[in-house]
């Protein structure tokens, strides 16, 4: 780690100068860097852990910070703790234990935070969109004619009705805005374009022979899913059976020393990347990677 340039963490505290840094951040570095080597990635477990651990202790150089400040830590420096993988490879490289020659692709799913009983398919989002808006025109109605007859009726919060019903219909709206732009992606990926009119064509504009698409261009299958507490996860088949929202984690390792060159989080949950959008090839996902050697993936 002494080895490293680790300016980035420095230079949030360089205009306060060093009182304002309550624990040196390399040493914040090492420490937080030794947990997740050794599986400890609970802030909490790790804070016990600096008391006990003989290697955290060394680490840490005697100084005990508290659960709070190793989670705050990490979250400040998200961006810089990611761009040490990239220094470590690069460094792995120069001392030739990287040859890649030959690496090995794997990947597995990772469980967002987020239900699936929170996901709504296109399909219902139109049925509870028009359920919703009849719902609050039958509200206002009602509104209406109470004012004008002054019934006696029993006490109704109307406005309050209101704004949950118009709260749930903003985010019915908001997920099915992103799942036709998500689509209109996937449909231009493919070569079509808007006003297709559902026939394929060739790059001149002219039709050409081949079935007829289903759907208008970017319009989602009616069982196309969006989640509305974390709209970038994605349905995925999980490893111990059933399906849960998750994102799909993959990472190269170089087959000789077992030195991870490349890693990458997405929400297509195919590996071979297959009908996914935007997802950046092996080059593309590594900066580490050098241009002209040959990479056989297993």
């Amino acid at each position: 780690m002494d080895q490293l340039d680790l300016s980035a963490f420095h230079a949030r505290y360089a205009k306060e100068g060093p009182r304002n840094q309550p624990f040196h951040p390399a040493m914040m570095v090492k420490v937080l860097l030794y947990g997740y080597a050794t599986g400890v990635f609970s802030s909490r477990k790790l804070s016990a852990k600096l008391h006990e651990d003989v290697a955290l202790r060394v680490l840490a150089a005697g100084n005990f910070p508290k659960h709070r400040t190793l989670s705050d830590f990490r979250a400040l420096h998200l961006k810089e703790l990611a761009a040490l993988f990239v220094q470590v490879a690069q460094l792995a490289r120069e001392c030739r234990l990287i040859k890649l020659g030959t690496i090995t692709v794997d990947g597995t799913k990772l469980k967002a935070n987020a239900s699936r009983h929170k996901a709504m398919s296109y399909g219902r989002m139109r049925e509870e969109q028009a359920r919703l808006e009849a719902e609050i025109a039958q509200l206002l109605e009602r509104a209406r004619r109470t004012d004008e007859k002054e019934e006696a009726q029993p006490h109704v919060d109307i406005p309050a009705q209101l704004q949950r019903r118009e709260k749930r219909l903003e985010m019915i709206r908001a997920a099915r805005e992103r799942l036709q732009a998500r689509q209109a992606e996937e449909d231009s990926a493919r070569g079509r374009k808007p006003g297709d009119e559902r026939q394929p064509r060739h790059p001149d504009g002219s039709p050409k022979r081949g079935k007829r698409y289903k759907r208008e261009f970017g319009q989602p299958d009616d069982k196309a899913q969006e989640n509305f507490t974390d709209p970038d996860s994605r349905i995925m088949k999980c490893a111990g059976g059933g399906f849960d929202q998750c994102y799909n984690a993959q990472a190269a390792v170089d087959a000789e020393q077992q030195i991870i060159v490349a890693a990458e989080l997405t929400n297509c949950a195919a590996d071979n990347d297959r009908g996914c959008v935007k997802t950046p090839d092996l080059e593309e996902r590594s900066e580490i990677l050098p241009t002209g050697v040959p990479v056989h993936c297993n």
